[in-house]
């Protein structure tokens, strides 16, 4: 969709110029309260399985990786205090306008999953659900913005995942492929902000 993309650079080229301030502010306080870049730099996976690079404020400690899962589960002693506050308001996200300008995102789309849980897509939901480039939100974030909580309940959070989470975020994947439209987005984008400030 060529509408789709020229929304998208418009979009994040904006924001990136209007947020820069607040970009700065941040770098600011995540290197004040702990060592290490201001970026979580980690490979995720994008449109036809091509692997990319995906930006965020860092809101772990710099070995988060050798300390536990990929997933983020309750109150994790692996994050920081200034990226709790990023988490709390999805403002760790915010980087994520750089891969949008850079066509690897989009504004709204499947949330890009790393290669690990990638692996237990089914085949062919994989395809649909890979057919597109990844979004910063879309219908399952939105449903699933406390899924740290969630997942802090189970005795087994990775299994849980992906036995029972994982299924109902690919079916809200593999729906916003087959109905997206720009209305359909611009709607999933306003009811981003309003749970975010909810």
């Amino acid at each position: 969709m060529i509408t789709k993309r020229i929304f998208d650079i418009c979009a994040s080229l904006s924001g990136l110029i209007l947020l820069s301030p607040l970009f700065l502010l941040i770098a600011i306080r995540i290197k004040r309260d702990s060592s290490g870049p201001v970026f979580f730099r980690q490979t995720r996976v994008g449109r036809g399985g091509q692997p990319f690079r995906i930006h965020k404020f860092r809101t772990m400690s710099t070995d988060a990786p050798a300390r536990g899962l990929p997933l983020t589960v309750g109150a994790d002693p692996r994050i920081t205090r200034t990226g709790y506050w990023l988490r709390k308001y999805k403002l760790d996200e915010l980087p994520q306008l750089i891969d949008v300008l850079r066509g690897k995102m989009s504004l709204v789309g499947p949330r890009p999953e790393v290669p690990k849980y990638v692996e237990h897509y089914p085949p062919d939901v994989k395809q649909v659900v890979l057919s597109v480039r990844p979004g910063i939100t879309d219908n399952a974030s939105i449903e699933y913005r406390d899924e740290n909580e969630i997942l802090s309940k189970s005795d087994d959070p990775e299994r849980e995942y992906i036995e029972q989470v994982m299924p109902v975020k690919l079916e809200y994947y593999r729906r916003y492929v087959e109905e997206r439209s720009m209305a359909g987005d611009l709607g999933i984008i306003l009811r981003t902000f309003s749970a975010i400030f909810r």
